[in-house]
């Protein structure tokens, strides 16, 4: 599910994930302004069971996320600071339950993210937050302009964003935890922000972070 998420005077996309385990209990990775017809179409998926934010910077909507699904888990990564009245527990480790279907990884080197990345094994679907974008298609001069200035090497389709590089503090645990989610078993990447990478995603994500300049991959 895609939402509106604007910065600068451009729309940066919300995506939202909804992973269904094999019990028909969901995952709803990422947090949205949720509508009610938001809301019937996630249920008529399964039950709702935990709701996931994986970034240090991803309080935008945890109000209106945990107001849209008050019964399910909130899970965040460690260091995440909640609104007032928003209950969250750290993801790190992940419920149990998850253990058959999905891998949580964090990655380590960028403290100021608290990037948390997570594979679904079934359909070998890795979903990120920030750590990679991927904008294509028809956009506007200005978004263009945009998108160019806030990448590395001003790439967008997929890319790496400066402020992700910049927060860097150790490149070596960096690299280190990319080179674990490179041996997860993966075609297809769901980002935060943009268009799904369909298939050819890991490689993909070894290219994109390789001509970013993140060493050892």
């Amino acid at each position: 599910m895609s939402f509106p998420l604007r910065a600068l005077g451009i729309n940066i996309q919300r995506n939202v994930t909804i992973v269904r385990l094999a019990s028909g209990k969901l995952i709803i990775h990422s947090t949205a302004p949720f509508t009610s017809a938001d809301v019937a179409a996630i249920r008529e998926l399964g039950s709702p069971e935990w709701l996931v934010d994986v970034l240090l910077r991803h309080d935008t909507f945890s109000v209106e996320g945990s107001h849209a699904f008050p019964v399910a888990s909130y899970f965040t990564p460690p260091g995440f600071v909640a609104p007032a009245g928003v209950i969250v527990s750290s993801l790190l480790p992940p419920p149990p339950e998850w253990n058959e279907e999905i891998s949580v990884l964090p990655i380590d080197g960028a403290p100021s993210f608290g990037e948390i990345v997570m594979l679904h094994k079934p359909s070998r679907t890795l979903i990120v937050g920030d750590l990679l974008f991927n904008f294509t298609g028809h956009a506007s001069l200005w978004k263009k302009l945009l998108l160019s200035l806030g990448s590395v090497g001003g790439k967008y389709d997929p890319g790496f964003t400066r402020p992700f590089k910049s927060a860097i503090a150790d490149s070596a645990a960096f690299s280190r935890s990319i080179s674990r989610v490179l041996d997860w078993d993966f075609d297809r990447i769901i980002v935060g922000h943009g268009n799904p990478i369909l298939t050819g995603g890991k490689e993909t994500l070894r290219r994109t972070l390789t001509a970013a300049g993140i060493a050892g991959l």
